[in-house]
């Protein structure tokens, strides 16, 4: 079990019934400039964490952006990898991510093998993650990057099994996602069904873009709510979204 503090407080989450607040960051689609103003926002509206990440990285800008976020702001920032390129010792931690969801062994292991002297070397802290994917209603990059098809969003009792095979696996979170830009978000049937059902802690993103949604997100049971399209086209959501994850969960029977 992974006992670093970025994830214990994650454990703490989970055992306390309470929720947090992620804003996604795409390195591709943002310049190092634009960092300082995101970090005010951040700070503004208590944001807990940063996740910094895509499918594709092109403009190979991480490393500064994450310097530039760092110099305004203590929020802990988590590398969410689309490759071993995005591997970077100037983050806290890492999802290291196995898209348990598909078939492809390239995105279970292959790319670990690769990584793994880089992950060794850097000094993160590194979080294991079952990654599941789950049909958003529209094809996704990592669908697309993987060769993996999503898990059916009716098909609720499939991402349980899978993330208990994740669970069983040893992996510290589960991490469920509908993708960047989707149409639908996971269905809150579907979040709490797993969220009850496993001990580890749970992110769950892709789709969602309203307070109220984050909200019955967290009251279905996600740990980490993350947000990232809306973001990127009105950061000053930011702070409505994260307020939403400090409402106090009312517990599903």
């Amino acid at each position: 079990m992974a006992t670093g503090q970025i994830y214990q407080q994650l454990v703490n989450l989970k055992q306390n019934g309470k929720s947090g607040f992620a804003v996604l960051v795409d390195p591709d689609k943002v310049a190092p400039s634009d960092m300082q103003y995101l970090a005010e926002l951040c700070n503004d509206a208590g944001v807990d964490y940063l996740l910094m990440g895509g499918s594709l990285v092109v403009a190979h800008q991480i490393d500064n952006c994450i310097q530039r976020f760092k110099a305004d702001s203590d929020i802990p920032v988590i590398l969410f990898p689309g490759s071993p390129a995005q591997v970077t010792p100037y983050a806290d931690a890492l999802l290291y991510l196995s898209l348990i969801s598909g078939r492809n062994p390239e995105h279970l292991i292959g790319q670990h093998v690769v990584s793994a002297p880089m992950v060794k070397a850097s000094g993160l802290e590194v979080i294991s993650t079952g990654y599941m994917v789950i049909d958003g209603g529209s094809p996704t990059t990592v669908s697309y990057i993987s060769n993996a098809a999503p898990i059916p969003a009716n098909k609720p009792d499939i991402a349980l099994c899978t993330a208990w095979a994740g669970e069983l696996q040893g992996k510290h979170v589960i991490y469920m996602d509908a993708g960047s830009g989707a149409r639908n978000p996971i269905s809150t049937e579907m979040i709490h069904k797993v969220s009850s059902h496993i001990d580890i802690p749970m992110f769950v993103g892709g789709g969602i873009q309203t307070p109220e949604k984050v909200y019955a997100n967290c009251q279905a049971g996600a740990q980490i709510v993350v947000v990232g399209n809306a973001i990127e086209r009105d950061p000053m959501l930011i702070k409505e979204l994260a307020q939403a994850t400090k409402v106090e969960v009312v517990p599903q029977r």
